[in-house]
């Protein structure tokens, strides 16, 4: 990846400063298609500077108060080569006090700089978000995975009946005179006329690419797509509750969210967008803002939380509530959700996003919590038939990350991972697999009973 590192060697006149330098604790590096983060953890704070140099394209970061160690060198190594966005780093004392970090850059990027405060585990961070300068489409990515898909299936059929006929019409030897006559009866009807059989053997030719301008057709493939967002809860960062044995909350969520999506998008008229896919930290509001560009039909955040007790147990579905939590364990779990923000790290010096969302996350209105307890009510009751609920009802509480205003919004908290007994079920992919059959059937009948009201609109 041509990393190199630029060093040089500390004069005696500079020691004082060297010694009184921070100390790096953890550099780590969380690629992923939505941005890549960069996070350098000191203890203390530190303050960068950065700018952006074409020809080719890199990201200059001077950071002050520190010296070049063996922990910062350790960025060199943690970039892989299928970063999406940076191909290669290079570090150096670029003066006595002052660190140069220059990250060599795949495509151009709108970065973030910013600093974090010391919270739950982590000391002070220094995080650099890398993100494309244009957003992509994710309804326009739907579509074209849906018609890829329906084109891999047809080539599929067409592929079958081609190896068919093939070995109908090639010439038969003795060897194989045998199996031919035992396979008489089953080849018999798919003898056509030689016409037919030219037809088929002829490839249609490949569908056009879908253009940014969707065609009609597929506008009106969209019109009768379900759109379900799928959310395994923090990533990154934020690893969520640790079990006793160390399982990780963002890993088994994340395990669980896949198996749902595979499941959900085998129906044809059903596309999953995952709010994240990979290991990587995405805010709340973000989280709401994916489902609501997708305009999605339903939201479903996948959760596996801890309590102060190892006792606790029982798997439980929360809708949002404006007036209240419906019990304190309800309050508490939001409390605790909604702080996902603080630990993963956002950048709260974008006041204009940050108004828009907040004025965005009050317009939540009656029918989508009303529409979202039916949907939570058939998922508790398909849950509850693969293991204990911690409660026999849809509970309710004020989760940041319910409320799109427009989308049914349901929270699953498929246990308690502070349990020990709960911790090893989740770990085990058969057990998983019942929690997403579980998961998939309550979705299905709640759609069997209120079907999407309306259609997508919106041209591509």
């Amino acid at each position: 990846m041509g990393a190199v590192v630029l060093s040089f060697p500390v004069l005696p006149a500079l020691a004082a400063s060297v010694a009184n330098a921070a100390s790096i604790v953890a550099v780590r590096v969380w690629p992923a298609a939505d941005y890549t983060r960069v996070t350098i953890e000191s203890d203390r704070q530190l303050a960068a500077k950065s700018f952006l140099a074409a020809n080719p394209d890199r990201l200059v970061i001077d950071i002050d108060g520190l010296s070049l160690d063996a922990g910062l060198k350790e960025l060199l190594g943690k970039v892989k080569p299928d970063d999406p966005y940076i191909a290669g780093v290079r570090v150096g004392q670029n003066q006595p006090r002052v660190v140069r970090i220059v990250l060599d850059l795949k495509q151009a990027v709108a970065p973030q700089v910013f600093t974090i405060e010391p919270v739950a585990a982590y000391k002070n961070r220094l995080v650099l978000d890398l993100y494309p300068t244009r957003e992509r489409d994710p309804l326009l990515d739907l579509v074209r995975e849906k018609e890829a898909a329906e084109s891999a299936a047809a080539q599929s059929v067409n592929d079958a009946l081609g190896e068919l006929i093939g070995r109908i019409d090639r010439p038969q030897t003795a060897a194989s005179s045998a199996e031919s006559a035992a396979s008489a009866t089953a080849a018999a009807p798919a003898q056509r006329p030689a016409s037919a059989v030219a037809k088929i053997e002829t490839p249609p030719p490949p569908p056009p690419p879908l253009k940014e301008v969707a065609p009609e057709m597929s506008q009106a493939k969209l019109d009768r797509l379900i759109v379900i967002a799928i959310d395994p809860g923090h990533g990154g960062e934020d690893p969520g509750a640790v079990g006793p044995s160390g399982l990780r909350e963002k890993d088994v969520v994340l395990a669980i969210g896949k198996k749902l999506r595979d499941r959900l998008n085998a129906n044809p008229r059903i596309r999953v967008m995952m709010t994240r896919d990979a290991d990587f930290f995405v805010p709340l509001g973000e989280r709401v803002r994916k489902a609501r560009r997708v305009q999605a039909d339903l939201f479903v955040s996948i959760h596996a939380d801890a309590f102060t007790t190892p006792k606790a147990k029982g798997a439980s579905v929360f809708a949002l509530s404006t007036s209240g939590a419906s019990s304190t364990t309800a309050r508490w779990m939001a409390d605790k959700e909604n702080a996902a923000d603080v630990i993963g790290g956002v950048n709260t010096k974008v006041v204009k996003d940050a108004g828009v969302l907040r004025a965005m996350l009050d317009m939540s209105t009656s029918a989508q919590i009303k529409d979202s307890l039916k949907l939570g009510g058939e998922v508790l009751g398909q849950i509850g038939k693969v293991g204990k609920l911690h409660k026999g009802s849809v509970e309710q509480a004020g989760f940041v990350v319910l409320k799109a205003p427009d989308v049914p919004s349901i929270l699953v908290e498929t246990g308690f991972i502070s349990n020990p007994e709960e911790e090893s079920k989740l770990r085990d992919p058969d057990y998983q697999d019942e929690l997403v059959k579980a998961l998939a059937t309550g979705i299905a009948r709640y759609f069997a009973k209120n079907p999407p009201l309306s259609a997508r609109h919106r041209a591509l």
